[in-house]
């Protein structure tokens, strides 16, 4: 991680925009402050792509479209899309709002350099395959499939780097490990399926009951998110030997479920559930 940061860094250095890839159901949570950091320090403007809208709340990406577009975060640089890179026409528009950002690049004698940064797994080289309408990055539906930086040429007047994924050194915020974790933005080996699952049932219970019911089909009166990865393991049968349920097959389901969009279009967080959350943190540390 060390040496990707240093890479990125020297990367930035040549670079006119950069292009923040974020999972539009978990924006903040998606952010990596190093990215902030290091396009701060060199000044460069940001587009960021709010990328899986098909899989997120509409409601929910327009408001964090209007929270990203505002004057405030403007005058830093900042410009914000929502898209899904399954849609020929959204990844279409990435290139002519990342020339706004950079005006004065964009011909034969000063390209416009762009740069693909965000965490593992949230669909970078998905988009520059969108882009080149060709497969040149590697894709897998786990973390950091891409291992290194690679160049691409957009045309004569383009040209646009990839980079690894990057999380930062330490998660400040429990929930937002746990969104990261739901949304498969790292490996199973660093978490536990059953938490993981449990807290994302007991988002679901509190915002979105309706999709839960409509597809596991239980009742949802008094339920939380631990009677729900118990309720879903006794709908689907799954049952260890000596009867107890599996719990932990109730929760890949449940994660695999919501990852998939299976479940219907669902934000994990909102403007306003980031407000609060980072208020009580601060009231914490007082």
């Amino acid at each position: 991680m060390t040496l990707a940061r240093k890479k990125a860094a020297e990367t930035m250095a040549l670079t006119d925009v950069v292009i923040e890839v974020l999972d539009a159901r978990l924006p903040e949570a998606s952010r990596n402050p190093m990215i902030e950091e290091l396009r701060l320090h060199r000044q460069r403007p940001c587009l960021k792509i709010l990328n899986k809208a098909d899989l997120a709340d509409p409601r929910t990406t327009a408001a964090w479209l209007a929270f990203y577009n505002s004057s405030d975060q403007a005058k830093a640089g900042v410009k914000a899309v929502a898209l899904s890179c399954k849609k020929a026409s959204d990844v279409a528009k990435v290139t002519g709002l990342c020339q706004l950002l950079a005006a004065h690049r964009g011909t034969h004698l000063k390209p416009l350099r762009m740069m693909i940064m965000g965490i593992p797994n949230v669909g970078k080289s998905t988009l520059i395959n969108a882009l080149l309408k060709r497969r040149v990055a590697k894709v897998g539906d786990e973390p950091a499939v891409t291992k290194a930086q690679q160049r691409v040429e957009l045309g004569p007047t383009m040209t646009l780097v990839d980079t690894p994924g990057m999380l930062w050194p330490k998660i400040e915020c429990p929930s937002d490990g746990l969104m990261l974790a739901a949304s498969h933005a790292v490996g199973r080996n660093a978490i536990i399926d059953e938490e993981v699952a449990t807290f994302l049932a007991d988002v679901l219970v509190d915002r979105y009951p309706a999709l839960l019911a409509a597809r596991y089909g239980f009742d949802m009166d008094g339920i939380d998110g631990v009677g729900v990865v118990a309720a879903v393991a006794k709908r689907r049968g799954y049952v260890l030997k000596g009867g107890e349920p599996d719990l932990e097959k109730a929760a890949l389901t449940l994660l695999q479920d919501y990852r998939s969009g299976v479940l219907g279009r669902i934000s994990l967080e909102t403007p306003q559930s980031r407000k609060l959350m980072l208020r009580a943190r601060e009231e914490e540390d007082v």
